[in-house]
C-alpha cells in the first residue's frame, strides 16, 4: 500500500543546467555586485559661479590687471611732476655751529675766558626755468601720450584676461558635461550587465557576455574617474584665474547661449581694425612719437634764474631767536648751452627713431593679425557650430540604435558585440559632442577678444 503522507523529494534540474548555475555563482554574482557599487565622488564641493562674474574677479585680482593698473598709476603720476615742472622749484636750509674751544679768548675788560660762539644760517631758494627748448612742453606730451598709451593697455589686458577666463571656464564646463558622459556610459554598461547575467542564468547565451559586459563596466568606471580628475583639474585652473580662495565651478546656467548673432563680414572687419589690441598699438605708437620730439630739445639752450635769501647770526649762547640776525639775497640769471657732451644727444635721438620704428611695425603687426585672427576665429565658430550639430544628430541616432540592439539582445536576435559596437558609437558621439561644443564657444570668446565686445 503507498504511503502517500510523505513529502514528496524536489525535482533535480539537469546536469547541464546546474553547472551553468555553479559558473554564474562564481562569476556574475562577483560582477552583480561591483556594478552596484558607484564610483566615490570627490570630497571637496566647488562652487558654481557665472561666466561674467568670472571675469570680473580675474579682472580685479590677476597680477596682469594689477600691473597694468600700476602702469596707468605710474603714467598718471608722470602727468603730474610733467605739470610741476612749469612751477619754481624751492629749497630751504637752516643750520648752526660752534666754534671749537681752541678759538676761545679773554675779555679785556673783564678778565674772563669766553668760550667759542655759536653761528648759525638759514635761507631759501627759488628757481625756475625760463626757457628750456620747449623740453617741459614735450615731456608733459609724452606723458599725456604714455597715459593714453596705459589707458588702452589696461583696456587690452581686460579683454586678453577675459578671453583666458572665458577659455578656462569652458573648459571645465566642458569636463563637467564629459563627466555627464562618462556617467551615461557607466548606466549603461551596468544595465547591460544586469541583462547579460540575466541571460547567463537563463542559458540563452555563454559565460563570454557577462565577462565581456564586466570588461565594459570597468572600463566605463575607468572612464568617469578620469572625467572627474580633468573636472577637478579644470576647476583649479578657473580659480587660479579669478584668485577667489574657494574652489569654484563653471555652470551651464552661467554661460551665454551657444547659438549667437554674428554681425556681417563688414562689420566684423571694421571692430577688428579698432580691436584693443590695435588701440593699443596706436596709443604705444603716439607715446613713441611724443619721446621722439623731446629727445630732440637737448639741442637748444636753456635759461634758468633764481633767487636766494640767506640769514647769519653769531651769538655766544645757543638761541633760537637771535637778537643781531644780518640778511642777504642774490638774483641769478643763468644761460647754458651745450655745445658737446659726448654724443648723449645724438644717442638719445637714435634711440627715440628706434621706438618710433619699431612702434609702426609693431602697429602694422597688429592690424595683420587682429584681421588674421578674425578670419581664424570665425571659420573655427562656423565649423565647430556644425560639427555640434551634426554630432547632436549622431548622438539622438546612436541612442536609438542602442535602443534597438538592447531589446535585439534580450530577445535573442543579436550579439553581446553589436550591443557594444553601439555603445561604442554612442560614447564616441558624446565625447564628439563635448568637443564640438567647447571648440564652439572657444572661438567665440576669441572672436570677442578680437573685436572689443561680448556678441
Amino acid at each position: 500500500m503507498t504511503d502517500h503522507s510523505r513529502t514528496p523529494s524536489p525535482v533535480r534540474p539537469p546536469r547541464a543546467a546546474r553547472r551553468a548555475l555553479a559558473v554564474l555563482a562564481a562569476t556574475a554574482a562577483p560582477l552583480a555586485l561591483g556594478a552596484q557599487q558607484p564610483v566615490a565622488a570627490d570630497p571637496g564641493a566647488a562652487r558654481p559661479i557665472g561666466l561674467a562674474e568670472a571675469v570680473q574677479l580675474a579682472q580685479r585680482n590677476a597680477p596682469a590687471a594689477v600691473q597694468a593698473r600700476g602702469t596707468l598709476r605710474a603714467s598718471e603720476a608722470t602727468i603730474r611732476s610733467a605739470y610741476a615742472a612749469f612751477i619754481p622749484s624751492l629749497s630751504l636750509n637752516a643750520n648752526t655751529t660752534q666754534q671749537s674751544p681752541a678759538t676761545a679768548r679773554v675779555n679785556q675788560q673783564t678778565g674772563e675766558l669766553q668760550a667759542g660762539r655759536w653761528a648759525g644760517s638759514a635761507g631759501f631758494n627759488a628757481q625756475v626755468d625760463l626757457f628750456d627748448g620747449f623740453r617741459r612742453t614735450y615731456d608733459l606730451r609724452s606723458a599725456r601720450a604714455a597715459q593714453a598709451a596705459a589707458v588702452t593697455g589696461e583696456s587690452a589686458q581686460a579683454f586678453t584676461l577675459a578671453y583666458q577666463v572665458k577659455q578656462q571656464y569652458y573648459a571645465s564646463l566642458a569636463a563637467r558635461e564629459a563627466e555627464s558622459a562618462a556617467q551615461a556610459q557607466l548606466d549603461q554598461a551596468r544595465q547591460q550587465l544586469r541583462v547579460s547575467i540575466a541571460r547567463v542564468v537563463a542559458q540563452t547565451v555563454t559565460r563570454s557576455d557577462s565577462l565581456r559586459s564586466s570588461i565594459a563596466v570597468s572600463n566605463a568606471e575607468l572612464q568617469l574617474l578620469t572625467a572627474r580628475n580633468d573636472r577637478q583639474l579644470a576647476d583649479a585652473a578657473l580659480t587660479r584665474l579669478v584668485a577667489t580662495p574657494f574652489t569654484v565651478t563653471a555652470t551651464p546656467a552661467g554661460a551665454p547661449a551657444d547659438s549667437v548673432a554674428l554681425p556681417d563680414s563688414a562689420t566684423l572687419a571694421r571692430l577688428a581694425d579698432e580691436s584693443p589690441q590695435v588701440r593699443q598699438a596706436m596709443a604705444n605708437l603716439a607715446a613713441a612719437q611724443a619721446a621722439g620730439r623731446a629727445s630732440r630739445t637737448p639741442y637748444f639752450p636753456t635759461l634758468a634764474v633764481s633767487y636766494g635769501r640767506n640769514l647769519t647770526t653769531t651769538s655766544t649762547n645757543f638761541d633760537l631767536i637771535p637778537n643781531d640776525p644780518r640778511f642777504s639775497g642774490q638774483l641769478r640769471f643763468t644761460f647754458s648751452y651745450p655745445v658737446f657732451n659726448q654724443y648723449a644727444r645724438e644717442e638719445a635721438v637714435v634711440r627715440a627713431d628706434i621706438a618710433v620704428t619699431n612702434a609702426e611695425a609693431a602697429l602694422r603687426d597688429a592690424r595683420f593679425a587682429a584681421q588674421q585672427g578674425l578670419v581664424q576665429a570665425q571659420v573655427a565658430l562656423r565649423t565647430a557650430l556644425r560639427q555640434a550639430e551634426i554630432q547632436q544628430a549622431t548622438v539622438l541616432a546612436s541612442e536609438e540604435d542602442l535602443r534597438v540592439q538592447q531589446q535585439r539582445y534580450e530577445l535573442g536576435a543579436s550579439t553581446l558585440l553589436d550591443v557594444l559596437t553601439s555603445q561604442t558609437q554612442i560614447n564616441q558621439a558624446r565625447v564628439a559632442l563635448v568637443q564640438a561644443r567647447l571648440n564652439a564657444r572657444v572661438a567665440r570668446a576669441q572672436l570677442e577678444s578680437i573685436i572689443g565686445r561680448d556678441l
